[in-house]
């Protein structure tokens, strides 16, 4: 069983759950995600929350990522698994077929 914490970074969530739980996977709220690069702060938190889950040997995935300049810092800060519109917007199951073929990120315009 793998055990995954959702919307870190919204509501009532703690560093704590990182030290006290048996996390497997850490999922970043797109609130935190939803400045990056451009907010200073907002990077110096998600760069340093990547570097301690990287520490706890936990895998972080960025939620919300809209934006090639959000996955680019992402990617260059240690995040490896990102979720948004970036990647796809909603989609209804008998549409899912041609997305689960392997994506060409070099499709998207830099």
């Amino acid at each position: 069983m793998r055990v995954a914490l959702d919307d870190f970074g919204s509501g009532a969530c703690s560093l704590a759950h990182l030290r006290d739980l048996e996390l497997d996977t850490l999922k970043l709220d797109r609130h935190l995600i939803a400045r990056l690069p451009e907010s200073s702060r907002d990077a110096a938190l998600v760069r340093n929350v990547i570097e301690l889950c990287k520490q706890y040997g936990i895998l972080v995935i960025a939620e919300g990522v809209e934006t090639m300049a959000q996955y680019d810092w992402l990617q260059a800060n240690g995040c490896e698994y990102v979720q948004g519109f970036l990647v796809a917007r909603p989609m209804m199951a008998e549409d899912t077929g041609h997305f689960v073929q392997p994506f060409d990120w070099s499709a998207l315009v830099r």
